[in-house]
């Protein structure tokens, strides 16, 4: 099957295309051979990068409060694709408008799966407001003392592929975390142990972290993100699912050894 890898130089899309060789990759700035022109903010991209296509892998766009509109549009080119997989959240309940509307439109295509994993353990690093929180000495959040079951976006990959690949379509939601639920606090208390640096957790009320986040994108998006902090304060993603294992056969990775494995791939200072 070939398969277009939407957002595939991104946290998870990069990881899936090494995994699936000839994969299409799908991006804004194609610079490398195999690479073809994507934007959601310019449908005029969608016929060229789904021609021969008959697998997609699907990012919505980010940063967007309701994607549906143009991911229906997209989905209505892509006459020719016989299986889609949809990254989408565990954070994000089914509705009927927003991002909870995606897994339905998913739904239409003859197979399918739609992946909700949980937070994940890359956030600590790159770029994320919280690995800046990392190098600082002290992760803010609002998410008080609720717990994550954080997973590796390599594990995620590794679902995404299967969910491709495999002869039989999956044609089920796949909930994707680490094998253990971790405070924020939990997670600074084993980065402070890995690195000998004291890394702290502050939580605070939704309020202020909106305006923390708004600093970087849009309110409106802000406030959305920082209500899912309220979620995990209330316990929405303490649990741990086996997903991992039972679709690729191997148990998922623990975030002391996700840091672990980031530290020995990391040039001392």
């Amino acid at each position: 099957m070939s398969v277009l890898v939407i957002g595939g130089t991104g946290t998870t899309g990069s990881r899936l295309a090494a995994l699936l060789p000839g994969a299409r990759v799908a991006t804004r700035t194609p610079a490398a051979p195999g690479q073809v022109r994507f934007d959601w903010d310019v449908p005029a991209t969608f016929e060229g990068a789904l021609d021969g296509v008959h697998g997609v892998y699907l990012i919505p766009p980010v940063g967007v409060v309701d994607p549906a509109p143009v991911v229906e549009s997209f989905l209505a080119q892509a006459r020719l694709v016989r299986r889609v997989v949809l990254l989408s959240s565990s954070a994000v309940p089914e509705s009927a408008s927003g991002m909870g509307a995606l897994p339905a439109l998913v739904r239409t295509v003859p197979e399918w799966a739609v992946l909700r994993p949980s937070w994940f353990m890359q956030n600590f690093t790159g770029d994320h407001q919280v690995a800046a929180g990392v190098r600082d000495g002290e992760i803010v959040t609002a998410t008080g003392d609720g717990r994550v079951g954080f997973v590796d976006a390599a594990d995620i990959a590794a679902v995404a592929a299967r969910a491709l690949t495999d002869p039989v379509p999956h044609n089920t939601e796949h909930v994707i975390t680490g094998p253990e639920a971790l405070g924020y606090s939990d997670a600074a208390a084993i980065i402070s142990d890995l690195t000998g640096r004291v890394v702290r957790h502050r939580s605070v009320g939704a309020e202020e972290m909106t305006e923390r986040i708004a600093r970087s994108v849009p309110r409106q998006f802000a406030a959305l993100l920082a209500g899912l902090d309220e979620d995990i304060r209330a316990g929405a993603e303490d649990r741990v699912t086996t997903t991992v294992e039972d679709v690729t056969g191997r148990p998922a990775r623990s975030f002391r050894a996700f840091y672990q494995d980031f530290l020995s791939r990391t040039p001392a200072a």
